[in-house]
């Protein structure tokens, strides 16, 4: 399967077919602690992601990164088995913490990218069916508080920047402590009107 068809595939699941780009897929649970216009607080819960590192710049490394990730829940696993698409897919600079073989949400270490796809609400390891692909991992992400701040427009990585310079400036204004750097969270398929699409900043915090 192509990096076309597997982007277009996944773009018609997220978007139920539908034109403008109507979302369909599931998201992960999530309670909301506090709101401060496009800003909120979340707690998370505990959920599983499957993602890849890939070396490149963001716009360089978002197109083969996703490719790899659908082609393993379209049936790229050992199981053969087809995955329910989630949203939103994640996508950070690689952290110097993180090993490039440890866990799509999207991360950078030096010139390198993580994207992450959060499993379906349930999920288990040892359920989950084993990548083809070993680029592809698997791991658990426990609960955590999370910084959100939501935008519409183009999902680019002057975007992330912006946003996450914002949120941050936010955060530490509440008292809070950043804990990690910040991820972009996408919901919506490519053809999406931009000014309709729901994108995200996410930064875990103290």
């Amino acid at each position: 399967m192509g990096a076309w068809s597997v982007l277009l595939m996944t773009s018609l699941m997220l978007a139920g077919c539908s034109v403008l780009g109507k979302r369909t897929a599931n998201e992960p649970l999530f309670k909301v602690l506090k709101e401060d216009g496009d800003i909120e607080i979340r707690q998370y819960g505990e959920m599983i992601v499957a993602e890849t590192v890939v070396e490149g710049s963001y716009g360089q490394t978002s197109g083969a990164a996703f490719s790899r990730l659908a082609g393993y829940i379209f049936g790229k696993n050992r199981a053969k088995q087809k995955i329910a698409m989630t949203a939103p897919v994640l996508q950070e600079a690689v952290s110097e913490k993180i090993s490039m073989t440890a866990p799509v949400m999207q991360e950078k270490k030096g010139n390198a990218w993580v994207m992450s796809f959060v499993m379906p609400e349930g999920s288990t390891l040892e359920a989950l069916p084993v990548p083809l692909d070993p680029a592809v991992k698997q791991r658990v992400i426990p609960g955590k508080k999370v910084g959100v701040i939501r935008y519409s427009g183009l999902h680019s990585e002057n975007n992330l920047r912006n946003y996450a310079e914002k949120l941050t400036v936010w955060i530490e204004k509440q008292g809070s402590r950043v804990l990690s750097g910040p991820r972009a969270a996408s919901y919506d398929p490519p053809w999406t009107i931009p000014f309709l699409r729901r994108n995200e900043v996410h930064i875990d915090i103290e």
